[in-house]
Parts: C-alpha cells; structure tokens; sequence
C-alpha cells in the first residue's frame, strides 16, 4: 500500500474540481445569464466570508492594543467592499428580461436569506434580534446569536480608545452590546478632541469612516441594480424589494459621521 501523499498542486490547494461542481442552473433548458446570477452570488459569499474574517481579526487588534494593524485590516475589508461594488457592475449588464427569464426558478430564495450579510451586518454593530428568527437552520441561527451577543467591531474600538486614556463613559463600554450602535453625545466630544490632537486615533477613525462609507456604498448601488433589473416589484422571498432596501441605507458607526459638522 502506498502512503505518500500526492504532491500539492493549485486544484488540490484551491479545491477547484468542488469548487467549480457548484453552479447548478436550475432552468431547463439552462437560460443563459443564470449561470452569471449564481456565480455573483457565491462570489460575494466567499467575500462576505473574508470580511468576517478580516473584522474579527481587526477587532481582536483592537483589543489587544496593536493600533496600526488595526488601521492596516480595515483597509483591506475596504478594498473588498470595492470589489463587490464591481461584482454589480457585471450584473447590470443583465437586462430586465434575461433576469425574469429564469427569475420564477428561484421561488422563495432571497439575498435577505443571506446568513452571512447579516453576520456582517451584527459584527459592524447593526444588530436586529428579530433578524434571528427568520434564519430557522441551526447553524446558523447559532452563529447569528453569537455575533448578536458579542462586542462589535465599533465596541473594540471604543475599548481601545478607553486604553488610551480616553474618557469613553463606563455606561457605553457595559452597554447591553447585542443593541445596535446608538450615536452618543459624549462618545462624540471625545472624537472631536482626539480629531484635534491625536494623529494615529484620528487615522483609525478614518479606516472606520472608510468601511462605514464601503458599506453603504455598496447598499445604494445593490438598490439600484435592483431597481434597474426588477422596478418596483416585489422582491423574491416575499420580500418589499426596493423599498425594504431603502430603509437599510444608515451608517454603522454614526458617531463618526455626527462629529463632521462641528470640526
């Protein structure tokens, strides 16, 4: 019997024979643009996944101390909101009828089923309990709760600034952290001092107003490819479509965007 491992190769290293079993058109005969609406979609997943990857380590960063690679991490979840702001570039070459061409094969699936968006949503602070139960699958609704009733990435970073020396109040470093992020008077005039005195706080925040802006950024062209491919149609999965994602358009660290005005 022979127990030599078989030498690595990119296949193996990628898993490229699973990885690309995965597109499974559902038409039949197959419609031609379905195979790029599942492709955007898994694509985004895998990006999704290195974004959660990426705020959990900057968020550890933060409460270990370690600043400037905080600072370095946040960038690079930037750049992944880039790139999935280009993946809608691709979709929209997709017109309304090749969309409803294989649209009635999706039946219930829906974007807002998406665990992972929300998981993201929890870990940049825009926490909604209700969002749990519309995720029945144990795992998860599992790792769901969890990201709900963990600090987020806004909750680090105030701990951090807190080690710093900065008079961030007691009541919102124990604040009940599975609410979502509120913005905060005091938290803000703190802000504005360090803005004015302190260059690699200030470099931080920035990293942060950089992914907050990356965020929404994406939401607002998600909307209006949406409303390009669909109008005013209802979404799949029951969902109010543009008009459900229109009321998704708000900041995740709104105490960074209230200090503008007055510095």
């Amino acid at each position: 019997m022979n127990d030599e491992k078989a030498p690595m190769n990119y296949q193996y290293f990628a898993m490229l024979p699973e990885l690309l079993s995965l597109q499974r058109p559902l038409s039949d005969p197959p419609e031609h643009d379905e195979m790029l609406f599942i492709i955007v979609h898994q694509v985004h997943e895998l990006w999704f996944k290195a974004s959660l990857h990426e705020i959990d380590h900057a968020r550890g960063l933060f409460i270990s101390g370690e600043g400037a690679r905080a600072a370095a991490t946040l960038k690079r979840v930037r750049s992944i909101m880039k790139v999935l702001v280009g993946q809608l570039d691709i979709l929209e070459t997709m017109t309304p009828i090749e969309f409803e061409s294989f649209r009635d094969r999706l039946e219930t699936a829906s974007g807002f089923q998406s665990a992972q968006f929300r998981e993201l949503e929890f870990a940049m602070g825009m926490k909604r309990a209700k969002y749990l139960k519309t995720f029945p699958d144990p795992d998860e609704h599992r790792r769901l709760k969890r990201r709900l009733n963990e600090p987020s990435l806004w909750d680090a970073f105030l701990r951090f600034l807190a080690g710093r020396g900065y008079a961030i109040p007691q009541r919102v470093l124990d604040r009940d952290v599975s609410r979502p992020v509120e913005p905060d008077p005091e938290v803000q005039k703190v802000l504005i001092g360090l803005y004015r005195s302190d260059p690699e706080a200030v470099n931080l925040c920035e990293r942060l107003v950089d992914l907050d802006e990356g965020f929404q950024e994406w939401r607002y062209r998600h909307i209006k490819m949406v409303e390009r491919t669909i109008g005013n149609k209802p979404g799949t999965g029951d969902s109010a479509g543009v008009a459900y994602l229109v009321t998704t358009m708000h900041p995740a660290f709104p105490d960074l965007w209230e200090i503008r005005s007055a510095l």
